[in-house]
């Protein structure tokens, strides 16, 4: 059974710092590029970073470049989003994405405000 979890949401001011996680079970994590998309009320789910499998390689999309890092822990399973210098804009149900087989993790509120 394919899991993706994420954690690590919640509330922050404007200019703080996150770090989401997901951990992966259910498929071989290091086979496979991850990725996180966010999903602001109102608005479309939009890809904000993707990682290789190796995680030799990554990309954002702009609006985050410099202020957001993927990466991942292959023997752990995980995914992470490190999220500095957070903007009100970024408040949005972030979700865990692994692209080849489309599975999703159930989202994580975070909340930008002061």
């Amino acid at each position: 059974q394919v899991q993706l979890v994420e954690s690590g949401g919640g509330l922050v001011q404007p200019g703080g710092s996150l770090r989401l996680s997901c951990e992966a079970s259910g498929f071989i994590f290091s086979h496979y590029p991850m990725r996180w998309h966010r999903q602001a009320p109102g608005k479309e789910r939009e890809l904000v970073a993707h990682i290789s499998a190796t995680g030799a390689t990554t990309e954002y999309v702009d609006s985050v470049k410099g202020r957001f890092t993927i990466s991942r822990d292959n023997a752990k399973n995980t995914v992470y989003l490190q999220m500095n210098s957070l903007k009100p804009e970024d408040t949005a149900v972030y979700y865990c994405h692994q692209p080849r087989q489309n599975f999703w993790g159930q989202g994580t509120q975070v909340t930008v405000s002061s």
